[in-house]
């Protein structure tokens, strides 16, 4: 199936707003987050709809204006993640980098009570869908700052924030070590095994990604590790990195 390249990167953005919002979203939204026009958003959605790469639905308004009244949600099929990692090789454009970055790091500045428990089932439970290797990596680095920021004390008394701060996140060798504090988190009291275990089962290739990614794409993701947790800093007991 052959897409021009502005809908390649319309699906592929898509697929990460859908991913983001963990069900089915509005035309709005899409047109909102891209920054186009909702006509453009909502022609293109059912271009790709007629290509089986997008399937749309009617739901019922909840609460305030227009209660009651259907409204028209997207959500992609299987075959589009597929399609997407084929054309792109399974790299992410610039675009859709910056687009996932600050999605990512929206919803942990905006985190209720700094109670991270939420965003760290989500991260988890859509790691196995992730096909490009810079989103997979930017997750994966992100659940292990959250399950640290979890157990918080024991993670102290057990010296993993010493650790995390020493780490300074340079390059590969700094991102690659992280994996070694998800190892050292399994032997935390108190952690939540389910949660451990799903991110334990990702460390392998988490570091595989990281063994094969350019030094550009490695510095991104530092320079990302290191905004995870400024924002989550000043609800933690360790300072900086």
């Amino acid at each position: 199936m052959k897409l021009t390249r502005r809908q390649q990167t319309f699906l592929s953005s898509f697929l990460d707003i859908y991913h983001g919002a963990c069900e089915p979203v509005h035309y709005t939204q899409v047109a909102q987050e891209l920054g186009v026009s909702r006509i453009t958003a909502y022609d293109m959605l059912r271009l790709l709809e007629q290509r089986g790469l997008v399937e749309s639905q009617f739901v019922l308004r909840g609460k305030g204006q227009g209660a009651g009244r259907s409204s028209i949600v997207f959500r992609p099929t299987s075959r589009a993640s597929a399609l997407v990692a084929e054309v792109t090789g399974g790299i992410c454009d610039q675009a859709q980098w910056d687009h996932v970055k600050l999605s990512l790091l929206d919803r942990l500045r905006s985190a209720e009570g700094a109670d991270y428990r939420g965003l760290l089932e989500d991260i988890l439970a859509r790691l196995p869908e992730r096909r490009s290797p810079m989103l997979y990596a930017a997750e994966t680095i992100t659940a292990i700052v959250l399950s640290l920021h979890g157990l918080r004390e024991q993670a102290l008394a057990a010296g993993l924030f010493d650790r995390l701060r020493t780490l300074g996140f340079a390059g590969r060798v700094g991102l690659s070590a992280l994996a070694g504090l998800t190892l050292g988190l399994s032997a935390v009291e108190g952690i939540n095994r389910r949660l451990i275990g799903l991110l334990l089962a990702d460390m392998a290739r988490y570091q595989e990604i990281i063994a094969q990614l350019s030094a550009e794409n490695l510095q991104q993701l530092s320079l990302f590790a290191s905004d995870v947790v400024r924002i989550i800093d000043g609800e933690t007991d360790y300072q900086g990195v």
